[in-house]
Formats: C-alpha cells, sequence, structure tokens
C-alpha cells in the first residue's frame, strides 16, 4: 500500500499527561518519515497541544487535525454516583472545519468545568448540540460499542451505533476498528465489521498511538507507573498487553486489516475533509466602558496625570513627567489603553470589595503609568525599572500583567469580568511544566526499583539549570 493511504487519526502526545509519550516534534518528524501527509491529535479529555501540534505540523508540510478523545457519561453528564457513572465511554471527535473547533472546544471546557468526575466528561445531549462540523469515530475497547460487543451484547452496539449515526449525521460516524495483538480485540473484529456490514456505516482503522516507535513501550510503561504511583514489577492494570501501541505505517496497517483495506483508505478521506485554520497575532481586545466617558484614551491620561500628582507630588521631576508622556504615547500607539483601563478596573473592582491584591509581578512592574493608576504597586523610578521590558513598539507582542489576588476573594473577581465583559469574551489559561532533570531520576528511579538514598545522590549532583542531556554529558 502507498504511503499516504493511511492516516494516523488516534493519537496521544505528551498532553496526555503521564500517559501519551509521543512528543509533538518527534511525532510529526516520524509522520513525515513515513511518507504520510496528515496526522491527528487526540489527547485524552483536552486539547492543551492543539496550537503546538497545528505549527509544528504545519513547518513540516503535514496536515494537522484537531481533535480529541473525549469522555462520555454513561448517564448524563452531571451524574456522579459512584459505580454509576465512575466508567465514561471513550469517544474520538475530529474536526471537519472552524466550527467544528469551536464546538469540541466546546465540548471539552463543559467536561471539565461541569462534567469532571474522575475524568472530564460529556454527555449525548451535549454531543446533540454541538456535533456540527465534527466527525466521530467510535474508538477503543473502552468505547460504548466495543464494550457493548465484549458483553456479548450485539443489539446494544447497534443500537449504540445507530444512536452516534443520529446524533453526528450521515457520513459523520465511523466505526473504528484496531488490532494490537490483544485477544479482546480479536474477539470483537468480526462483529465490528458485521455492525458495519448491517448499518451502512463506514469503518476506520487506527492505531491508538501512545508512543512514536515501538521500542518506546518500556518508556511509555514508566510514565503510566509514575502516575499510578507503582513500580515496573508490581501488577498494573493500566500497563499495555502489547508494545503495539506506536505510530504505525501504511503498510502495517494494510497487513493487519487484509481484507478490509477501505477501513485503512478511509482515514485519508477522513483526513481529506478535516480542515481547520488557526489566526495568530490579530489581537482581539475587548472594549473599555464606563458611565459618562466617551473618549477613553482621554480618560486614561487624565487618570495617569492625576495618579502622577499624588504619587509624586503636585510639581513631579522632568524626569517622571516625560517618562510618562513617552508611556502614554506608546501605549496609545499600540491600542492598548484599553486593555490598561480593564485590568485598573477589575483591581479597583476587588479593592472596593475588600479583596487584597497584590503589588504586582514581572515585567508589568516596569510601566509607570500602571503605578500611578494603582495597577502595581512598586515605583519603577525609584527602582530604575524598564517599561520597553513591558511594552515595546520594536517588538509587537501582547502586554502582560501579573496580578494576584487573595483565593478568598478571587472568583468574586472572575465573576464582575465575566458580568462585565460577557463569558464568551473572559476565558481560564493553564500553564504547563516539565518533570526537570532531578525530578525524573528519582520518579523513574522509584519506579525501577532502585532505592530512593542511590536516587536522591544522584538527582543531587545535577544542577536545576541542566537537562538530563547536559548532564549525562
Amino acid at each position: 500500500m502507498r504511503a499516504d493511504q493511511f492516516v494516523n487519526l488516534h493519537i496521544h502526545t505528551e498532553y496526555s499527561l503521564l500517559d501519551g509519550a509521543c512528543r509533538i516534534s518527534e511525532l510529526v518528524n516520524k509522520v513525515k518519515e513515513l511518507g504520510q501527509t496528515a496526522a491527528a491529535i487526540t489527547d485524552h479529555g483536552n486539547m492543551y497541544g492543539a496550537v503546538e501540534f497545528w505549527n509544528e505540523a504545519k513547518k513540516a508540510g503535514i496536515k494537522p487535525i484537531i481533535g480529541c478523545e473525549v469522555y462520555v457519561a454513561p448517564r448524563g453528564h452531571l451524574d456522579k454516583e459512584p459505580r454509576i457513572d465512575s466508567s465514561p465511554y471513550h469517544l474520538v471527535l475530529l474536526c471537519e472545519n472552524n466550527e467544528g473547533y469551536k464546538n469540541l472546544v466546546k465540548l471539552v471546557s463543559i467536561a471539565s468545568l461541569e462534567g469532571f468526575y474522575s475524568k472530564p466528561r460529556v454527555d449525548r445531549e451535549l454531543l446533540r448540540q454541538y456535533h456540527k462540523g465534527l466527525i466521530c469515530l467510535s474508538a477503543c475497547l473502552a468505547g460504548e460499542i466495543p464494550r457493548h460487543l465484549l458483553n456479548d451484547d450485539y443489539e446494544g452496539a447497534k443500537k449504540a451505533a445507530a444512536e452516534y449515526l443520529d446524533i453526528f449525521g450521515e457520513g459523520n460516524f465511523f466505526i473504528e476498528v484496531q488490532y494490537h495483538g490483544i485477544k479482546s480485540e480479536l474477539k470483537i473484529l468480526p462483529q465490528l465489521y458485521k455492525l458495519s456490514a448491517e448499518t451502512g456505516i463506514p469503518l476506520a482503522a487506527t492505531n491508538d498511538c501512545h508512543y512514536i516507535n515501538k521500542s518506546d513501550s518500556e518508556m511509555q510503561n514508566v510514565l503510566i507507573c509514575i502516575q499510578t504511583g507503582k513500580t515496573l514489577d508490581e501488577p498494573n492494570p493500566l500497563k499495555f498487553e502489547t508494545p503495539e501501541f506506536y505510530v504505525k505505517s501504511a503498510d502495517e496497517m494494510a497487513e493487519l486489516f487484509k481484507g478490509h483495506e477501505e477501513a485503512v483508505t478511509n482515514t485519508c478521506k477522513i483526513a481529506e475533509r478535516c480542515n481547520v485554520e488557526f489566526e495568530f497575532g490579530n489581537i482581539k481586545l475587548p472594549k473599555f466602558t464606563i458611565e459618562g466617558v466617551d473618549d477613553n484614551i482621554s480618560f486614561f491620561s487624565e487618570l495617569c496625570r492625576k495618579g502622577m500628582y499624588e504619587k509624586y507630588g503636585s510639581e513631579p521631576e522632568k524626569e517622571v513627567t516625560e517618562r510618562l508622556e513617552y508611556e502614554l504615547s506608546v501605549i496609545t500607539q499600540m491600542g492598548y489603553t484599553d486593555y490598561y483601563l480593564i485590568v485598573w478596573d477589575f483591581i479597583r473592582y476587588a479593592r472596593s470589595q475588600n479583596i487584597p491584591v497584590g503589588p504586582g509581578r514581572g515585567s508589568g512592574a516596569g510601566s509607570l503609568c500602571a503605578y500611578c493608576i494603582g495597577i502595581t504597586g512598586i515605583d519603577p523610578m525609584k527602582f530604575n525599572l524598564l517599561f520597553e521590558r513591558f511594552l515595546n513598539p520594536e517588538r509587537v507582542s501582547m502586554p502582560d500583567f501579573d496580578i494576584d489576588f487573595c483565593i478568598e476573594g478571587r472568583q468574586r473577581v472572575k465573576d464582575y469580568v465575566v458580568q462585565k465583559y460577557g463569558a464568551d469574551y473572559v476565558s481560564e489559561i493553564i500553564a504547563f511544566d516539565t518533570l526537570k532533570a532531578r525530578a525524573a531520576v528519582r520518579d523513574v528511579g522509584r519506579v525501577l526499583g532502585v532505592p530512593y538514598q542511590i536516587c536522591d545522590k544522584v538527582a543531587k549532583q545535577i544542577d536545576f539549570r541542566n537537562t538530563l542531556d547536559e548532564a549525562i554529558a
């Protein structure tokens, strides 16, 4: 089979935390090396890696398919009873277009914010509400259809397939077939083929990729042990039965699904339909409004000058006035007046509610305007702090005030911002850190059963600024 006649549509990157071991840059290189033209990202319950994956794939000339393996609650996503609701079904969703991307973002967000119960969960009602622009695959052994088949409930599987077909529509739902040398898969494969033939729902062959090369299986097993607190010698229900969960070639997939090659080539047809485009560099800020103010630039300038006189007296030194006027011109020219006013507004709200606010951290403390209007509490003139580290006309990048609010009142500040600017314009963000060299040595050592004293001794010899490769060298 030609290399470009198969696309891997089921891949867990490093963002399937402590489970997926596909580093995104290495994954893209592997796909290119195999001669494949596209690949999907389908991390467990999240889309953390979507932008990084999209950028890396585009750079390499690989078509990025944005997706997610979501968890579907057996009942409603708000139902959270032990034993009944703690085993959600897996389901793979791929974005066909930007409407699908928006719907998938919505589903994944609701799953975490409302449906979280051991896993972030959606339900059928939500899928029905946000199905447009999405292509659905029935997933691995943990999917609803395979689970019915494993329980010898063919009619239940058929009913579930009909329901997903009804939700996503003709041509948008595929019965996913996998074979990693596992007995359970061998048991249900003939039934999945039969189900496809009887219902007319097309097949899609995938490999449940959790690592890039076959030789990486042991590494992924170590990750699972770190996640579960086990050692390699201990029984672990999450350990994979075979080392077949890697990024496979078209020939390997054709060999696995002989006689059902359409399941392999259908992946290309799906990939052709998936066209999501991301837009970068076009900053979309909400507009600041306050009663009685028509001109935000004048209002902001007056606020800053008034604050300057309060902080530095009625006759500030020349370097202070010149610095303020310079900052005002840069802020206005770069279009960040409203941004300053929005931050000023929610900090003012917090203080009016007696919610403690920090003095500001990072480069924002270098702005005299921010100090004068009370966003920060550190005098940038006294400490010779540079405004250009925060906002520089020669390096156009979004400024970022780091503001701390007391944990007891933080939610009220968020609620105020949502109420004032609208829920559609407010988002929470996440920051990721990786296991540094010292932590990796300690964690992997524990998994391998190496005595803690030895792991600790080795870890302490590593300079915290070094990577593992640098430390080994």
